[in-house]
């Protein structure tokens, strides 16, 4: 018989980073072991008490059966503390917060609740792919604006065309934003709220960097409601980079009840939810700020060691202020994905290059000369690859 993939499946290319873990492979084969700078999935190990949490309370769960689609109470309970002790916000655990299956599962699945055939997602560009990747499979359209260093990822609002205005269910934003490493002000933050509510577009907030940063600590949009009413208003967060817990697959959305609820119900239709176990180990995770102190730290630590590397090389200073992230300048005349190649090729040495994490805008790839280092390898890692970059010769 002949197997044809649904149209939506083949208008996709490749998962930029499955790309990304193809190329490593490569390399593998040919008995090179390289430092992978390409996927934001860290080296070091989930901090042990957050496992032995999760040790302790499976037993306990042996007989629960399937989990909670929205995840139990005293996770949401623990995830709504959080909430109000880092920017003072007052969530309902009952009716104003679910869990999801880490946050990528919950960015791709959102599209599925609000967004009709035809209708818009704004969306950053260079962003996260389940942005657009959720759009498309909801039948929607993705309206991409360009983040970069000159913009400081407050993209420009007033460029949004008057007919994408008025088709938009959803308006991405990510803060810190992944991969340039801005925050947002507090100031452009009410002025995208106001544009969304002026539109009657969902302002969708993508905090899982939210922990890593290295001045100022980050606003969520939650700060933008009152009185405990976050109209219109959806912050997706996760443990994964916060508390180094990217395969544990546990996150949460948090805002208004009504589009919480709609969520839900497209949520109980996918999935069965987290496991409880999975769930008290992320309560024991929120209850600790050390660890997350000494993660910022360690990635500081990283970030300034390759940072001061690039320089060494003559490129510009691309040092970001937060997030996970380096995102680099490729050298005057090369592409993101000749820098990428000659990284890997000469230092050895895996990135992202910024095409593949970029869409057009207005005929030009915001990603285009750029390449993205995830700051994930060991320490003793990083210090081979900043030594390996140093020395090359451009």
């Amino acid at each position: 018989m002949v197997i044809v993939p649904s149209k939506r499946v083949a208008s996709i290319g490749a998962y930029a980073f499955a790309a990304v873990d193809e190329k490593v492979a490569e390399l593998k084969e040919k008995g090179i072991t390289p430092i992978d700078f390409g996927v934001g999935d860290y080296a070091d190990p989930t901090p042990e008490f957050i496992r032995q949490a999760c040790k302790d309370n499976i037993d306990r769960h042996a007989t629960d059966g399937y989990p909670s689609y929205v995840g139990s109470l005293e996770f949401r309970t623990a995830a709504a503390n959080w909430l109000k002790k880092r920017f003072g916000v007052s969530i309902d655990p009952k009716t104003q917060i679910a869990s999801t299956i880490g946050s990528k599962e919950g960015v791709f699945n959102f599209a599925e609740a609000v967004i009709n055939p035809g209708e818009y997602a704004i969306v950053p560009s260079p962003g996260y792919p389940p942005y657009k990747r959720g759009t498309l499979f909801a039948e929607g359209k993705s309206h991409f604006v360009a983040v970069n260093h000159d913009n400081r990822c407050e993209y420009d609002l007033d460029s949004i065309p008057a007919d994408v205005r008025q088709q938009a269910r959803i308006m991405w934003i990510t803060t810190p934003n992944s991969p340039t490493g801005h925050v947002a002000s507090m100031d452009w933050l009410k002025r995208a709220y106001e544009f969304c509510q002026a539109n009657d577009i969902i302002l969708a907030s993508d905090e899982a960097y939210s922990e890593l940063y290295f001045e100022d600590a980050p606003h969520s949009a939650l700060e933008l409601g009152e009185d405990n009413n976050y109209d219109g208003i959806l912050q997706f967060h996760s443990l994964s980079k916060r508390s180094i817990m990217t395969g544990w697959r546990v996150g949460w959305v948090a805002g208004d009840k009504r589009i919480v609820d709609i969520f839900k119900k497209v949520k109980t239709n996918i999935d069965s939810g987290t496991p409880n176990f999975v769930q008290d180990a992320a309560v024991a995770a929120l209850g600790d700020e050390k660890h997350v102190e000494d993660l910022r730290k360690l990635v500081k630590e990283k970030r300034d060691l390759i940072c001061s590397a690039l320089k060494k090389l003559g490129l510009p200073d691309c040092t970001p202020p937060a997030s996970l992230y380096i995102w680099q300048k490729a050298p005057e005349g090369m592409s993101g994905e000749d820098f990428a190649t000659l990284l890997i090729e000469k230092a050895h040495c895996v990135t992202t290059p910024g095409e593949w994490l970029s869409d057009e805008v207005k005929g030009d790839n915001p990603g285009a000369g750029h390449v993205r280092f995830a700051m994930v390898p060991s320490l003793e890692e990083v210090k081979q690859a900043a030594e390996r970059i140093a020395a090359l010769k451009l």
